[in-house]
Formats: structure tokens, C-alpha cells, sequence
């Protein structure tokens, strides 16, 4: 009797370093936690909100990415407002990318720094980078909060291997968990 005890801990110990494994491979080649960090992702993100990314995804203009800035391992939450061979630029506070004005419902109007609704103020990405256009292998990122974003304006294009994943899910706080749209 005491035998099949010794065989049934082991059989449970063997699962859950199985399901360990599982975990483990899964955040470091498929998905991992992050905690956000400050207000540049007003409304969309609050300060400690808790995500989900994904590390294995396609990324396109509007998606919410978490990278590292070059030469730093701090982790950075923007939005891709440009990809490679895009030419942005903010005019009376509206985006154009590609010469299309774009909406944008999730910048933050609400700031108090918001003057006559224009969140941004106006630019180009010649006046910010001295380029025409988004080069290849790299993003141009914005803050929903843009008065208060640390964002390509003032850290330049962001390098596509720097990206750690896509947002795709909030799990905390739990009336704001769910998926996250565009």
C-alpha cells in the first residue's frame, strides 16, 4: 500500500512539472504577461492594467505592440500608426498616413492639454526623422494619451526585432478584461 502512494506522488509530481514545461515554453516562445506602466495609453490602457501579449503575429497599423526601445530593457505600450514605406504626418491635429486621414477613436481628447480637439500636434515625418517615409523593418508608434507619450516623436522609428508581441488580451482589472479591438 504504501508503494502505490510513493507511484501516485510520483505521477503527480511528473504532471505538474509536465504542465510547468507547458507554461514555460508556452510565455517564452508564445505568449507572456505585462503590466502597464504610466498613462501614454489613456483611455485605451489605465496604469497597472495587466495584458496578454502574443509573440507569434502579424503586425499591422493600429495594433498595440510592447517592445524595447533601442539600447534599453525597459518595456515601451504604443500603438503602430506607421509601417515600412508609409509616409504619416498630422495636419490640424488629424493623422494622414499615405496621404489618407485616418480615425483615430482611440486617442485620449479628454486631456486637459486637448486644445480645439486636436490631440497631436501637427507634424511630419521629415520635420521628426529627416525621412519621407517608414523605413523597412521598422514602426512609427504614438501613445493614445499623446500629450503625455514618450513615443517615436521623440525616440524615432522603432525596430521591428525590438517588438516583444502584440496586445491581445486584458485580464486585469477584471471588469476591463477582454480582448482587445483596434
Amino acid at each position: 500500500m504504501e508503494e502505490s502512494k510513493i507511484d501516485e506522488l510520483i505521477a503527480w509530481m511528473k504532471s505538474i512539472l509536465f504542465a510547468l514545461l507547458v507554461v514555460l515554453i508556452c510565455q517564452e516562445f508564445f505568449f507572456t504577461p505585462v503590466i502597464v506602466e504610466g498613462s501614454s495609453m489613456l483611455p485605451t490602457f489605465q496604469d497597472d492594467n495587466r495584458l496578454i501579449i502574443a509573440k507569434t503575429t502579424t503586425i499591422d497599423r493600429f495594433d498595440v505592440i510592447v517592445f524595447h526601445p533601442t539600447g534599453s530593457e525597459e518595456l515601451y505600450i504604443k500603438r503602430i500608426i506607421g509601417i515600412p514605406g508609409d509616409h504619416i504626418a498630422v495636419k490640424d491635429g488629424s493623422l494622414f498616413v499615405n496621404g489618407k486621414l485616418q480615425e483615430e477613436p482611440f486617442v485620449n481628447l479628454a486631456n486637459e492639454n486637448v486644445i480645439a480637439g486636436k490631440a497631436t500636434g501637427d507634424f511630419s515625418l521629415e520635420q521628426l526623422t529627416g525621412k519621407m517615409e517608414v523605413p523597412a523593418d521598422h514602426f512609427f508608434v504614438l501613445g493614445d494619451n499623446r500629450f503625455d507619450s514618450t513615443d517615436s516623436r521623440i525616440i524615432g522609428f522603432i525596430p521591428e526585432q525590438s517588438v516583444v508581441g502584440e496586445a491581445k488580451l486584458t485580464f486585469f482589472p477584471f471588469p476591463e478584461a477582454g480582448f482587445i479591438n483596434r
